[in-house]
């Protein structure tokens, strides 16, 4: 047996299921742990995980009908296989779990979750690490392989140790944050985004000295305001940072002010409250003036592919029945160990509507436009398609019998992507999946053709405006919302010229907040958050047909009507988008007259779904259904302003109606 299936069988045969310190020290005396570093690992006392361990080798003993004690727990059940009363008892507590809602594997997966993959050694290691003073973690992985989750686990365990946990996911900084490679604002958006995130308030005008600039006087910032003002440590938690990279004149500003925090903690004590997380894919876009690199401190992590035995029991939490190893096998030599393709495609084979089991069918289709694969393939051709040189190197990699050496840079891009694994100097396909589905995607024999070259665009024309979609709400994303408000600020700019000022066309933008929308997801859980925004989203829609009529963008009819333009963009009166996570963003053909009144139709509107919000325990909040804050700008674009100034002003005027009590619009 595995350890996984020694707690799959215990979890069966309990009366109640395994608390995490029973599993915790299951699974570390199978590593040969003692329960002195089991103590210190979980931050319990000895004596209590030594009661925790006595009542469970006398529970195990009894099961077992033998003596089992720490010292010969590992060695009396590993050479031991389930029978088939203990198979059974497994194969039934999968199935009444799996009634449960099957999650769709979108995003991180909470620590709490039943399909959470426990990865030794590295958590304990990277929950260890943030209890040394002016601790750091560097977590690095290809996208879409677990770093989110990894950082739930972290700061779920800095919560359960009383620390101050704060969250930054680059990935949702407005690009105007970085326009114009200006550190002094990022800083500032980095500082006011940690007083929010820890419910202080944001004091910038009190510690910033143009004089002693950004970089010093965000320091001054954390170390005589923030920490400071906290009496436990501080884990501050930064996902992709591969999105700062991207801009390195940013990058090399601010990767070295957290390299100068780290080494700070060596002798002044109040960085020791610091304790750092950090994820990327690749240190190959850190700014060569970087001298030492921000990712050598603290511990280095690197994830690694699910084994077998992980695919074998996350199967079984799926309620498959995948016990000698067989269908794992085969999966496996598709995907390879790829988390997340492993969990589509056991959602996928489990889901109602889905391949009910087929997995032949699954592996057949798996390299193909009908495969369920598809969609997540789909983002890397276009990617491809738009880096010519990469995908030069990536097609002569997944042609080649054998290993191929590339040149540095691209190698370690393709492996920061994911697509390659690279041994030495020498890189092959991550997976056999990868290799046939992009052997077709990518055939470059056929693109001599002048004719086969207008169509692979057309075609890339389309698989770029499919990834344009929000998959949660169906409507249009944060990256359609940028580019469209671009083109669209141009275009009214060029005929604002020529126009008189009486004729000149506005442009005017909404930006919806959902009140309260995180009390709300955490009290009521992330399914009934899901469908609550797609509640929202729908509504808005909704409203705006009956407003404006069918001339608006929504989501999939729209996307694939046209193939002119940039992205096979019309022009509509309105563009509807997921502006960010409780964020919905409306782009208006129309005055600010115009907008007000559409914006109040739709605060009106979501008011009555009635949505319920009652929170226990937390008072004083106005409504006991969801509304939402409207901020309303309207302007006439010119060539000499930039489309950020609408985006500034709205959300000046959201944050104005949040202020003033929510459940309002302001026109800013």
């Amino acid at each position: 047996m595995t350890i996984e299936e020694v707690i799959l069988l215990l979890k069966a045969s309990l009366p109640n299921t395994l608390t995490p310190l029973q599993e915790l020290v299951l699974r570390s005396s199978w590593e040969g742990k003692t329960y002195t570093n089991i103590a210190l690992e979980a931050h319990y006392g000895e004596e209590r995980v030594r009661k925790v361990a006595s009542n469970l080798w006398q529970f195990m003993s009894d099961f077992w009908q033998e003596p089992i004690q720490k010292s010969n727990f590992r060695y009396v059940l590993e050479s031991r296989s389930l029978n088939r009363r203990q198979y059974q008892l497994i194969k039934e507590f999968n199935r009444v779990t799996n009634t449960v809602s099957l999650e769709f594997p979108s995003g991180p997966v909470s620590n709490d979750s039943r399909f959470y993959v426990y990865r030794p050694p590295i958590e304990g290691l990277a929950c260890s690490e943030i209890t040394e003073l002016g601790g750091a973690v560097c977590i690095k992985s290809p996208r879409k392989t677990g770093k989110s989750s990894l950082l739930l686990k972290i700061l779920a365990h800095g919560n359960n140790l009383g620390y101050r946990t704060v969250s930054l996911d680059f990935q949702q900084v407005d690009i105007s944050i970085f326009t114009n490679a200006n550190t002094d604002k990022f800083l500032r958006w980095f500082c006011a985004n940690v007083s929010r995130e820890l419910g202080l308030e944001a004091r910038l005008n009190d510690y910033w000295d143009e004089d002693m600039g950004s970089k010093v006087s965000c320091l001054i910032y954390f170390q005589d305001y923030l920490l400071t003002s906290l009496a436990n440590p501080l884990v501050l938690a930064l996902n992709e940072i591969d999105v700062v990279l991207e801009h390195p004149e940013i990058a090399r500003d601010f990767l070295t002010l957290l390299r100068s925090w780290y080494e700070q903690a060596k002798y002044l004590e109040i960085w020791q409250k610091l304790r750092l997380v950090m994820t990327y894919s690749s240190e190959m876009l850190v700014p060569s003036r970087v001298t030492h690199s921000p990712f050598s401190i603290g511990l280095p992590i690197k994830l690694l592919p699910f084994s077998q035995e992980q695919v074998e029991d996350l199967a079984q939490r799926h309620g498959l029945d995948w016990h000698d190893g067989d269908e794992a096998d085969r999966l496996m030599a598709m995907v390879g160990g790829h988390p997340y393709l492993i969990r589509l495609a056991l959602y996928y084979l489990v889901s109602k509507g889905g391949l009910q089991g087929d997995l032949e069918q699954l592996l057949q289709q798996a390299p193909t436009e009908s495969g369920v694969f598809d969609e997540y393939l789909r983002e890397y051709v276009v990617l491809l398609r738009g880096e010519p040189e990469l995908a030069a190197a990536f097609y002569e990699v997944i042609t080649a019998d054998t290993p191929v050496k590339l040149e540095i840079p691209i190698a370690h891009r393709l492996q920061s992507l994911g697509l390659v694994n690279l041994e030495a100097d020498y890189v092959y396909p991550a997976c056999e999946l990868f290799r046939l589905y992009f052997r077709e995607q990518l055939n470059y024999g056929e693109y001599a053709s002048h004719a086969r070259m207008e169509e692979l665009q057309r075609e890339n024309q389309r698989l770029r405006v499919r990834t344009t979609l929000d998959e949660l709400t169906q409507l249009a994303n944060r990256r359609y919302f940028n580019t469209y408000l671009q083109i669209e600020w141009q275009r009214y700019a060029r005929e604002n010229v020529a126009s008189s000022l009486e004729e000149q066309i506005p442009l005017s933008l909404i930006l919806c907040d959902i009140d309260y929308f995180k009390i709300y997801n955490k009290t009521y859980g992330d399914i009934a958050g899901d469908d609550c925004l797609r509640k929202i989203a729908k509504t808005i829609q909704k409203c705006l047909n009956q407003r404006f009529g069918g001339s608006f963008y929504t989501a999939k009819g729209n996307l694939d009507a046209s193939s002119s333009g940039s992205m096979g963009m019309e022009h509509q009166s309105v563009l509807i988008a997921r502006y960010s996570g409780e964020q919905f963003g409306i782009i208006v053909h129309a005055d600010a007259s115009v907008a007000v009144n559409t914006a109040e139709s739709l605060r009106e509107a979501v008011k009555e779904l009635a949505i319920l919000c009652d929170y226990p325990g937390i008072g004083g909040l106005p409504a006991t259904v969801l509304t939402i804050s409207i901020g309303v700008a309207s302007v006439i674009p010119d060539t000499d302003t930039e489309p950020e100034a609408i985006i500034i002003a709205a959300e000046k005027a959201l944050n104005l109606a949040k202020r003033r009590g929510r459940d309002r619009v302001v026109l800013g």
